[in-house]
């Protein structure tokens, strides 16, 4: 049955209409962008076989060029009208953190640095540079490999902290597997960076493990 045949409340556009966009599953806001289905299938039956393909969203929002047109019902036009939209996306939360309005809501810190983050397929330590009242100051990508073996050095973070004139900071890095639990080196080279930062009279106010979902330190008790 199309799904123009549903009940309306059970149509995914005329629920994100009536509910809002955070009341539909990423099949049903998948189904949305591709806006029609193949032979026999609908729009979210398609959605649902894809992110099976690619095993979740996070997977088919960073499969290269080749492997997006090799999923059935996909093709260069779905690809070019996805770039662009996560394009948008990340371009409306820089302008949202770089517009001088102070950073206080953590629901579009923790969007920005997803954006930003989540789709490197090594580690990434960033950092997002505040002045005293919390004004995005710049964010910079610092360190690459895995917080292991790669590390994280202090005194670099430091010395950008002091370049930028920063007087706060919130570190985020990524997990490339996708898993946003913090391990013990996570927890131990923020505990030497808060250190470090105190010196200097440099606040950190939270760090974030970007992965398939964002898991905040602060909002876990861990600074």
């Amino acid at each position: 049955m199309p799904i123009t045949d549903w009940p309306e409340d059970e149509r995914p556009r005329e629920r994100l209409l009536q509910q809002g966009a955070h009341a539909l599953s990423d099949a049903e806001l998948l189904a949305i962008f591709l806006r029609t289905g193949v032979k026999g299938k609908t729009a979210l039956d398609l959605a649902r076989e894809l992110l099976d393909y690619f095993h979740d969203l996070r997977g088919l929002l960073s499969a290269s060029q080749a492997e997006f047109c090799q999923a059935k019902g996909l093709g260069e036009a779905k690809y070019t009208q996805l770039q662009a939209t996560l394009e948008l996306s990340r371009r409306y939360l820089s302008e949202h953190l770089q517009r001088g309005e102070p950073l206080c809501d953590i629901d579009i810190t923790r969007q920005y640095l997803s954006q930003q983050l989540r789709h490197h397929t090594q580690e990434v330590f960033a950092c997002l540079f505040l002045d005293r009242h919390h004004h995005v100051l710049s964010f910079d990508e610092l360190f690459y490999g895995s917080i292991d073996s790669a590390s994280v050095y202090p005194r670099e973070v430091v010395k950008r902290a002091l370049q930028h004139n920063a007087a706060a900071v919130i570190f985020a890095h990524n997990h490339p597997s996708g898993i946003a639990e913090p391990s013990q080196a996570d927890i131990g080279i923020t505990q030497r960076l808060q250190k470090a930062l105190a010196l200097v009279e440099v606040q950190v106010l939270d760090h974030f493990i970007i992965g398939d979902a964002a898991t905040s330190f602060s909002e876990r008790g861990l600074l």
